[in-house]
């Protein structure tokens, strides 16, 4: 889909979402957008990130005649001498996230290839030694990485910088490669790491099988009402950092076989009931891309009559569980067992290649699942229920790996967990 939005107007709002859930500090990180003409809109030296403005946007002309209240960003240098490279990227996003920087003080790369859509989007990770900030040396080594190929470089005890072949590719891979960082981190925190074979992520990189298509009807108002309700839940599973723009299947049954589910590629943050992609005998809605997870959700409502919301998710702590070893306890707090009951934990080729298996695994009365190397998957009797299960799960997550650090987790014994079935689940 085209996108009209001015190049200003694009990099203050992506700069407000990145100061805004602390991917860069009020003084740190640059962006950049190269339009049709070769000129070069970017963000301000010295101006306060977390209070952007159109107008403090500069742009640098291709004659190199810069236009703007401020000065270029002192790092223009490298985002000059990568566009010179790479004449495929139009966009630029520079920024010091936490675990990011963690991995560029360590001298490292986040592996990519814990998750099938971070290797897809981010690919190989490329590394540059460090330079003086704003240096002619550092533009010179950052854009002699990205010229050998690398979409995503990370800087030496500095940061990352990601390109793209417009803005919303750029910051998608950034903001997945900041998740892939964090999940490493939590995951290690927790024993091994595992990450998916090269069989397993070609067989999953395939282009999925085209979905037939149909015409609908005018909406219900149960279809207003659920695709409403549903979209209110995604935005704010996104706000909560429960999934990620480029990722995350939320949908809610209408009927026998016939359910709504988020799009194929949308972004998370702004999705509209409009955006929402109609299922229905297994036909998509004519003119959209339904979720790669269409099949598994389909095969969930077919097997659980009584589920009417599934949520697949990337909340980082539970996702930390899917790619370890560890077992997840719900058997430490007791709204975590009576929300959640025992986790299962799916293997990554059923819920991909078997969905009718993964369904299958699944029980109404034990609604919640880790996917390994992807996520979760949560189901619900209501959306307000699955998502409730999902802040729940996380919660519980973060409580599992903050309580390594000061010793033995004490887990509820048998007879406290049947007085809780009992008061809660009979």
């Amino acid at each position: 889909m085209r996108d009209f939005t001015h190049p200003a107007d694009q990099l203050v709002r992506a700069m407000e979402r990145i100061y805004r859930y602390r991917m860069t500090t009020t003084s740190g990180g640059n962006l950049s957008i190269r339009d049709e003409n070769g000129d070069i809109w970017i963000t301000p030296a010295r101006v306060d990130k977390g209070s952007l403005r159109r107008d403090d946007i500069v742009c640098v002309r291709a004659d190199g005649t810069v236009e703007g209240r401020h000065k270029p960003s002192s790092e223009f240098p490298f985002h000059r001498h990568i566009y010179e490279l790479r004449p495929d990227l139009n966009a630029i996003v520079h920024a010091h996230p936490v675990a990011l920087v963690a991995f560029s003080i360590c001298g490292s790369s986040p592996d990519t290839r814990l998750f099938a859509k971070a290797r897809r989007l981010c690919g190989e990770v490329g590394f540059a030694p460090y330079a003086l900030p704003g240096s002619a040396l550092l533009g010179e080594r950052i854009a002699q990485v990205f010229a050998k190929g690398p979409n995503c470089v990370m800087l030496e005890n500095h940061g990352v910088v990601v390109g793209g072949e417009d803005f919303n590719r750029a910051f998608r891979r950034f903001e997945t490669l900041e998740f892939t960082a964090k999940t490493i981190i939590k995951a290690r925190a927790l024993g091994e790491v595992r990450y998916l074979d090269s069989a397993s992520y070609e067989r999953v990189a395939q282009r999925p099988p085209a979905v037939e298509s149909f015409e609908p009807d005018r909406a219900s108002s149960a279809e207003c009402a659920a695709r409403a309700e549903l979209c209110d839940f995604v935005r704010r599973g996104y706000q909560q950092r429960l999934l990620i723009s480029t990722k995350g299947s939320f949908s809610a049954r209408i009927g026998e076989d016939d359910f709504v589910i988020t799009a194929r590629g949308g972004d998370r943050a702004a999705v509209t009931p409009a955006d929402l992609v109609r299922v229905k005998g297994g036909r998509a809605e004519a003119g959209l891309r339904p979720s790669h997870a269409l099949a598994l959700h389909r095969a969930i409502y077919r097997k659980h009559p009584e589920i009417r919301a599934i949520v697949n998710a990337t909340p980082v702590n539970a996702t930390a569980f899917a790619v370890s070893a560890t077992p997840f306890d719900t058997r430490t707090i007791p709204e975590s067992y009576i929300f959640l009951r025992d986790v299962a934990k799916l293997p990554f080729e059923d819920v991909y290649f078997e969905p009718e298996k993964a369904a299958a695994s699944m029980r109404p009365d034990f609604p919640v699942a880790l996917v390994e190397n992807d996520g979760v998957l949560v189901l619900g009797r209501t959306i307000l229920d699955a998502f409730d299960r999902l802040e729940v799960l996380e919660s519980t997550a973060e409580a599992l790996i903050n309580s390594r650090a000061l010793g033995e987790v004490q887990p509820m014994n048998d007879a406290v967990i049947d007085e809780l079935i009992q008061a809660f689940l009979t």
